[in-house]
């Protein structure tokens, strides 16, 4: 489903901070860490799992912590671009985070990480994510609300 017409599809950005202990010997932030921002950016933006998340922050788009009881949200696969090397900064980085593709059972989140000072982009990934029945291990159609929801964040 895409968003309607009238709507015009929107990227989260999210701010996350890099640790002392990101880097690699380098001086970068290392590959690992990266993954590591990712979710925390994915996290922001559309909530933890079944919680509230952080006291008095709601994230933009409420999707992951609107899940029914008993149903996981996992990753099926992540796809990582290292455009640049991300600098140590003892400031955040900038995640955009947008919707990509949405299927009957799954959808794509795609990302850009921007160094905080220069704005170039450093790196660029996906991730593809699916609901799970905790109990069978079945991946769960998404619904016409889940739908809707990531339908405000696609980009066609």
């Amino acid at each position: 489903m895409t968003a309607p017409a009238s709507a015009t599809p929107q990227r989260i950005e999210v701010l996350v901070p890099m640790r002392w202990g990101d880097m690699d010997a380098y001086g970068h932030i290392n590959n690992v860490q990266i993954v590591r921002m990712l979710e925390e950016a994915r996290i922001a933006a559309f909530g933890p799992p079944r919680g509230a998340g952080l006291p008095g922050v709601e994230p933009p788009a409420a999707l992951f912590n609107d899940v029914d009881e008993g149903t996981m949200t996992l990753v099926v696969e992540h796809k990582v671009r290292y455009v640049r090397t991300l600098e140590y900064r003892n400031i955040p980085a900038v995640v955009e985070i947008w919707v990509g593709s949405v299927k009957g059972a799954s959808f794509d989140l795609h990302y850009v990480i921007k160094d905080p000072v220069t704005r170039e982009d450093c790196v660029k990934a996906s991730t593809h994510l699916a609901f799970v029945a905790e109990a069978t291990g079945r991946v769960l159609r998404l619904t016409p609300k889940q739908k809707e929801q990531l339908g405000r964040y696609q980009a066609s």
